[in-house]
């Protein structure tokens, strides 16, 4: 009689999952200990949402805006600042971090790989900048009267493209970035440019023809127009789509080529 045994292969596979599982239960223990972070992406849009609804003229139809009120137009908004903070502001430093202080070297003896680390971080943050849309639309529904999305499942997959956009971005700034500091630098330079291209300033709708078309090239432009039009009942446009998905493919490969672990 016989007894199977495992082979070494499949051994060390399922010792760096138990490990991978373990990283991100430590680390989403932490991101739940940053009073900051859980703030800035997962209240702050909703807080920003409820003090722009709060205004008498946001709630009045707009003509530029085909009749929709502006806090309409700022629900898709609110719900791109969301991983706008996760991707650019949260996220970079802290992995930026683990490599300056040399966390992610000291893994490589380890059955922790430091790509379970990245993979954890992008999970939690894409998470919670989910959890920060879902927030926002029912606040806008319940406070404010603003229609659910008409076009659920065109809306879902362009959240879905917006949020790994958002990330793909973060990874990028992760992997130009080699100190701290630098990367909060370079997010803060990318952060205003991108706001500006969600519409928290303008929104793209309301913009004029020319400018809103060089935004809608942009992430979070594109994204703001897909959103906008799922919640009226249209499927995203294709072109909207690609534009994500094409600028999710070229910032990840970008963070891939020039990612290092120490």
């Amino acid at each position: 009689m016989t007894t199977a045994t495992a082979s070494p292969h499949t051994t060390d596979r399922n010792a760096g999952n138990k490990a991978a599982a373990a990283v991100l239960r430590a680390e989403l223990r932490l991101f739940r200990r940053e009073p900051g972070a859980l703030f800035w992406i997962m209240a702050f849009p909703t807080l920003l949402l409820v003090i722009l609804g709060s205004i008498p003229s946001f709630r009045d139809p707009d003509d530029s805006l085909d009749g929709l009120r502006l806090v309409d137009a700022y629900v898709p908004v609110t719900v791109l600042l969301s991983l706008i903070m996760a991707g650019l502001q949260a996220m970079p430093p802290l992995i930026t971090g683990y490599r300056e202080r040399g966390i992610l070297r000291r893994m490589s003896a380890t059955p922790v790989r430091p790509r379970a680390v990245l993979g954890a971080q992008m999970g939690i943050h894409g998470a919670a900048a989910l959890v920060s849309a879902l927030l926002s639309l029912a606040v806008g529904r319940l406070a404010f009267d603003v229609a659910l999305p008409r076009q659920a499942f065109g809306y879902a997959l362009a959240l879905l493209l917006a949020i790994l956009c958002g990330l793909a971005l973060g990874a990028l700034v992760s992997a130009l970035a080699r100190t701290t500091k630098a990367a909060t630098a370079i997010g803060s330079a990318v952060f205003f440019p991108m706001m500006f291209s969600a519409g928290v300033w303008l929104p793209v709708q309301a913009m004029p023809d020319g400018l809103a078309r060089a935004v809608e090239g942009t992430p979070l432009g594109a994204a703001s127009q897909a959103l906008a039009d799922a919640a009226a009942g249209n499927w995203p446009g294709l072109a909207h789509l690609g534009v994500l998905a094409l600028w999710t493919v070229v910032l990840s490969a970008g963070a891939s080529r020039w990612f290092r672990w120490e």
